[in-house]
């Protein structure tokens, strides 16, 4: 649903505890970075859109670009602006697609799935009222591969920050190290 991260420091890095010997979990609420405003460059219209309606704007700006509580409306709105645009759909706007929430994460998952992601993207995109032609179907395809693989890019950077962090905190040239990971999107999504 959301992100964080967590990861082992070496003890002589951490100024706000006493003493060098060992490590410390450090949990990172990496959920909220960009928060400060670094992400502000590569937020779209869309992310903004998502943190204006949400519980708590300006807050866990990293989490809404990258969990799974957001991805669906991420490409809800998506869809949204390009049925506007008349690029999808015909043009054709219905209540259900115009409705916050009512294009799931699941379905993103759905229709990403590789034999019957097509046959998906119909059933789902029928469901919210509309009459999708097989273009439309693929183009919807298209925009959750783009938003779920944007979501992995932009974890994978940020964990790869961290990595690069704890090798330089160990002075050695190359480092050899676990990433755990869990969540429904990691354990359901293609």
């Amino acid at each position: 649903t959301g992100t964080n991260a967590c990861y082992m420091e070496e003890m002589r890095h951490i100024d706000l505890v006493e003493g060098d010997e060992g490590r410390m979990c450090i949990n990172m609420e990496w959920g909220a970075f960009g928060d400060d405003g670094v992400l502000n460059d590569i937020r779209t219209e869309f992310d903004r859109e998502i943190d204006m309606g949400s519980l708590n704007p300006g807050k866990q700006l990293f989490e809404k670009m990258i969990s799974g509580m957001y991805m669906g409306e991420l490409v809800r709105l998506i869809l949204v602006k390009m049925a506007k645009e008349g690029l999808l759909f015909g043009g054709r706007l219905t209540p259900d697609l115009l409705t916050t929430g009512h294009f799931e994460t699941r379905y993103v998952s759905a229709i990403e799935k590789e034999k019957e992601g097509l046959q998906k993207a119909h059933e789902i995109l029928s469901k919210l009222g509309l009459e999708p032609a097989h273009e439309d179907c693929v183009a919807t395809h298209r925009i959750c591969l783009i938003g779920s693989t944007r979501s992995a890019n932009l974890c994978g950077a940020t964990l790869a920050a961290v990595l690069r962090r704890i090798k330089e905190n160990k002075g050695v040239d190359r480092l050899r190290s676990t990433v755990g990971v869990d969540g429904s999107v990691y354990k359901k999504h293609p």
